[in-house]
């Protein structure tokens, strides 16, 4: 009898315990569905405005501005090399020719951005990276980015036939039609690729001088076609040794080219590049050097350092972005920021 009591209790026992868990957790469950609840709340709020007229129009224009590439802008500063190379950056003209040519040659790049990224949507879905890119994740519909990129491509050479002399006009359009191409098709040929990447920085430094007028001295060109070439092959190279062993993480003509022969193209090119730089510095007829110190040439010293120092990154294979590179090295950016001194010393002949 003792022990059917004991057992009936300690049923009872469990049983009260099962009910005050089950109690407990169904009190658990109601305090976390409104925690998610309050969470929520601004979460769909937010939501809810970017479906409004003016929502939908600003989250287009923010993706159309990330697609044109913001940060790739500063490349477009190489419009000023002529002129300041020549010492005719300072006049009224020359400023306002050149902040007009910066903004041609940066919408026509944004042209060349958002075609591209409109033609290569389907692909970049697929990828882990670019699938975010606003055309590939759908934030900026395929015909729309078409139709913004043709419309700037058309319009920045037109404005430039009636703002600036021809040639620039034409620079333009040349520009565009050799990117379009190099989208297209250029950049799965051997080669081609790496003079097509080249070329858009030498027309970036040509334009700014073609604007004003100013002749172009062979040697500079020499300087900044091989100059460019020493940063792009350096890219390149430094791509295939972070993706060896994962073909296909990037570019896919980066297994085609092997490692040694991308190492042999950055070095040719910075010591062209050199050597192109040291003829320019010593030419007749440049920026005289009458100051009390020939600054002109001295900048040599400065130029062949910061070249060196780059090619330590090359070599290790971190010369990703130019501009992720001298913004991220303080001795390099030292280095360039002495060679402006000595060059603007020698353009005011002091």
């Amino acid at each position: 009898m003792t022990e059917r009591m004991e057992r009936m209790e300690r049923a009872e026992r469990r049983e009260r315990a099962e009910r005050r868990e089950c109690v407990e957790g169904v009190e658990r469950s109601e305090r976390a569905a409104g925690a998610v609840l309050l969470e929520c709340a601004p979460f769909t709020s937010a939501r809810a405005k970017s479906f409004t007229p003016f929502g939908r129009l600003t989250r287009l224009a923010r993706g159309l501005f990330i697609t044109a590439r913001p940060r790739q802008w500063v490349k477009n500063v190489l419009v000023v090399a002529a002129p300041a190379a020549a010492g005719q950056l300072f006049s009224r003209h020359a400023l306002t020719q050149l902040t007009l040519v910066f903004v041609l040659f940066t919408a026509c790049a944004a042209a060349v951005y958002l075609i591209n990224d409109a033609r290569d949507a389907a692909a970049d879905r697929a990828h882990p990276v670019k699938r975010h890119r606003p055309v590939a994740a759908g934030q900026v519909p395929v015909p729309v980015a078409y139709a913004v990129g043709g419309a700037l491509a058309a319009l920045a050479p037109i404005a430039a036939a009636w703002l600036c002399p021809p040639v620039v006009s034409a620079l333009l359009t040349a520009y565009i039609g050799m990117q379009l191409a190099y989208c297209v098709s250029l950049k799965h040929v051997l080669v081609v690729d790496l003079a097509v990447v080249t070329s858009g920085f030498l027309m970036r430094a040509m334009i700014g001088g073609l604007a004003l007028g100013i002749p172009l001295s062979r040697w500079f060109l020499i300087t900044t076609g091989f100059g460019a070439l020493f940063m792009v092959s350096a890219k390149r190279y430094s791509e295939a040794v972070q993706m060896a062993g994962k073909a296909g993480a990037t570019r896919a003509l980066l297994t085609e080219y092997t490692t040694g022969y991308l190492r042999f193209v950055w070095q040719l090119a910075a010591g062209v590049a050199v050597l192109g730089y040291c003829l320019w510095a010593l030419e007749e007829g440049g920026v005289p050097s009458a100051g009390l110190l020939p600054w002109r040439q001295l900048s040599m010293i400065a130029f062949i350092l910061a070249v060196l120092r780059y090619a330590v990154f090359a070599d290790r294979g971190t010369a990703g972005e130019p501009e992720d590179v001298v913004l991220r090295d303080r001795a390099l950016a030292l280095i360039g920021v002495v060679w402006l001194a000595m060059y603007g010393l020698a353009v005011a002949n002091w």
